[in-house]
């Protein structure tokens, strides 16, 4: 069974279990969210078209993050003015997880469990960056801190490791010692 919804002045196919990337909506991650402006049910051959909407339906999802959208450049230019002037912009969208659909007197429900995990956390133990997996680990919500809570102690671990970095920052004062005598040598070069 799939439905057509309309949020954010666009419209979207969804099915259960579809993951959704649709513009801000309120609401807390784990949030329940209900679509009451449902256009269009299908269930195999048979498609109910709403006039505007099907009466009745309804699309329920469960709302995993809110966060930032892609960048998009504007840059602006007048030729031969010396005009130029470039802009950035990144549009807030909620990303949903849709878990049922009802109306025509049929409902199909998803299954599955919805994962709180924002992308930047998945994107982060992709790419294997320890630092940033555990700042964000920290930084999770209540709602999903208690499964991640059994995986921050290794992270502990990898935070124990950080001393090393200290280590490394006297390295960087000693080429600053050593830089400045070779400054006050060319001074008394330029005196002679």
């Amino acid at each position: 069974m799939y439905a057509v919804i309309k949020t954010g002045g666009k419209q979207y196919r969804v099915q259960p279990g579809d993951v959704l990337v649709v513009e801000k909506l309120d609401g807390e991650p784990g949030a329940d969210v209900a679509f009451g402006e449902v256009l269009m049910l299908g269930d195999g051959e048979a498609v109910t078209v709403g006039a505007p909407t099907v009466d009745g339906a309804s699309v329920s999802a469960t709302l995993i993050e809110t966060r930032k959208g892609e960048k998009v450049k504007i840059f602006k230019k007048i030729r031969r003015q010396g005009y130029r002037r470039t802009r950035g912009h990144r549009q807030t969208e909620t990303v949903l997880r849709v878990t049922a659909i009802a109306g025509a007197g049929k409902s199909d429900k998803w299954d599955g469990t919805v994962d709180l995990t924002p992308k930047a956390l998945l994107d982060a133990k992709a790419r294997n960056l320890k630092n940033v997996v555990a700042a964000l680990e920290a930084a999770a919500p209540a709602v999903a801190a208690k499964p991640a809570k059994a995986k921050a102690a290794p992270k502990a671990e990898a935070a124990a490791d950080a001393p090393a970095k200290k280590a490394a920052a006297p390295k960087a004062e000693a080429t600053e010692k050593k830089a400045a005598p070779k400054k006050a040598a060319a001074k008394k070069s330029d005196a002679e």
